[in-house]
């Protein structure tokens, strides 16, 4: 699927772009993307690498496979393939954990790491199974509780209710989500996705033991002639973490006060009477609060990780190396993937494609009460991120960030996701090349949340 999504942008770039005589445009916008896919893979190799070291603290303390295991009822419905105590099912969480908590940089690096534990059961290197299509179409639909950047552009540009789109944005995710999820498992079932099955079941030789309740860390075995680029001999050959002690859970507990504190210090500062700046005094609590959550999430993230290892026995500093430690191979992973994706949406981008679909489309969409201003915002957000920011920018600049349009707009950037950009860094990290299902569901999620957005807005706003 992605091979002649991919061969279509192109050809399509070169074909509008000669009718329109905007060739430079094309080159330009081949050579703006490779630059910026290898930008951002750079700018990726220091959070995959920190992310990668929390998440190996995470996993050698247990904490990774007991929040697995609260979920795992809805974990194993989702992905009945992966075994419900692999390490697999963590590292999901984990990333479902940081998207819903709009924590976009810890969101990516564990999504890449969810990724390479998928991959470890794959039977086929190179395509992707149902559990890999399924997360993917999860990621490009995320639930997102606190839509926090497009909060923030409504506050920055005056509004003066910048947090009506947090239940707008929520309704519509879920839409999303919910189509995301349905799809997938019905796209699975068709004759032109499905896989033929293997003689073995991959599961089963790659691990340890069928018998794993209870125990606080499972790893894959990695028998012999078993390809599995996932597997870290050095993880499994360690010692359980050891149980909480006294002291232990006297720090966890001083910890969590501590950011209890600093949260009410944030949301009403006049109790401690700290000085606050009149833009902050102007907000109401809900905004504050929004605000706190946002900043105090990964401090807390990043010191409650280390200290519960450590309150556990885990020799932090070593353990968090061997972590990192894989961040950078990972990234030269995914350059090769993400260059040709963003060189062939930066080409159909300079020919003025997504401009084309845009008139195309107004006369179908005008007569349903889609608003025009919508559809290019609409059409760029599975491509492109920033593209849809600075599209999103102009929309609350130009119509004002109060108007039932800039609200839509700014509720689907906060329902929504670039789903070609999600798809060209987790399978690129992984080397997947034939993605079957995962497009389809992702885009039909997109779909789904714009014009879930649109009926929301216009129902509640």
């Amino acid at each position: 699927m992605l091979n002649y999504i991919w061969l279509a942008l192109v050809l399509l770039a070169v074909a509008i772009g000669g009718w329109n005589d905007r060739f430079n445009d094309v080159t330009q916008g081949a050579l703006d993307g490779a630059k910026t896919a290898v930008t951002i893979a750079l700018g990726l190799i220091g959070i995959m690498t920190l992310w990668l070291g929390v998440m190996r603290l995470a996993e050698r303390a247990g904490l990774v496979q007991r929040i697995a295991r609260v979920l795992r009822p809805v974990m194993r419905r989702l992905f009945p393939d992966v075994p419900p105590e692999y390490p697999a099912m963590g590292s999901m969480v984990m990333n479902m954990s940081a998207n819903m908590l709009g924590l976009g940089n810890a969101a990516t690096p564990l999504g890449l790491r969810a990724m390479r534990d998928l991959e470890s059961l794959n039977p086929r290197p190179g395509v992707a199974t149902n559990a890999m299509c399924t997360f993917l179409a999860i990621n490009t639909s995320s639930v997102q509780l606190i839509p926090a950047t497009a909060i923030a552009i409504l506050a920055a540009s005056g509004s003066t209710r910048p947090t009506a789109i947090v239940g707008t944005a929520l309704l519509a995710t879920l839409c999303a989500a919910s189509v995301a999820i349905i799809s997938v498992k019905l796209f699975e079932k068709l004759p032109i996705f499905q896989i033929s099955p293997l003689n073995a079941s991959p599961l089963e030789s790659r691990m340890k033991s069928t018998d794993v309740v209870g125990r606080d860390s499972v790893e894959p075995a990695n028998p012999a002639g078993v390809s599995d680029p996932g597997y870290n001999s050095s993880v499994a050959l360690q010692e359980p973490a050891k149980r909480l002690s006294v002291l232990g859970f006297v720090a966890l507990g001083a910890l969590f006060v501590l950011f209890v504190v600093l949260f009410v210090r944030m949301v009403a500062p006049t109790w401690f009477a700290v000085p606050v700046a009149p833009d902050v005094a102007a907000q109401n609590v809900f905004v504050r609060s929004v605000n706190a959550l946002s900043i105090l999430a990964i401090p807390f993230l990043l010191s409650f990780f280390p200290l519960y290892a450590a309150a556990r026995g885990v020799k932090v500093y070593d353990e968090f190396v061997e972590g990192a430690k894989e961040g950078f191979g990972v990234i030269l992973k995914i350059i090769p993937f993400l260059v040709t994706m963003l060189v062939a949406i930066g080409m159909f981008k300079g020919a003025g494609g997504i401009d084309l679909l845009s008139r195309l489309l107004s006369p179908i969409l005008t007569p349903l009460q889609f608003p025009t201003d919508l559809l290019p915002l609409a059409l760029m957000r599975p491509l492109s991120g920033s593209a849809t920011l600075a599209l999103l920018t102009d929309i609350v600049h130009r119509l004002g960030p109060d108007n039932i349009v800039s609200l839509t707009a700014a509720t689907i950037y906060g329902s929504t996701e670039t789903t070609f950009y999600v798809a060209a860094v987790y399978f690129g990290a992984v080397g997947i090349r034939q993605t079957r299902h995962a497009i389809p569901a992702g885009l039909l999620a997109d779909l789904t949340g714009v014009i879930a957005s649109v009926l929301v807005c216009r129902a509640v706003l």
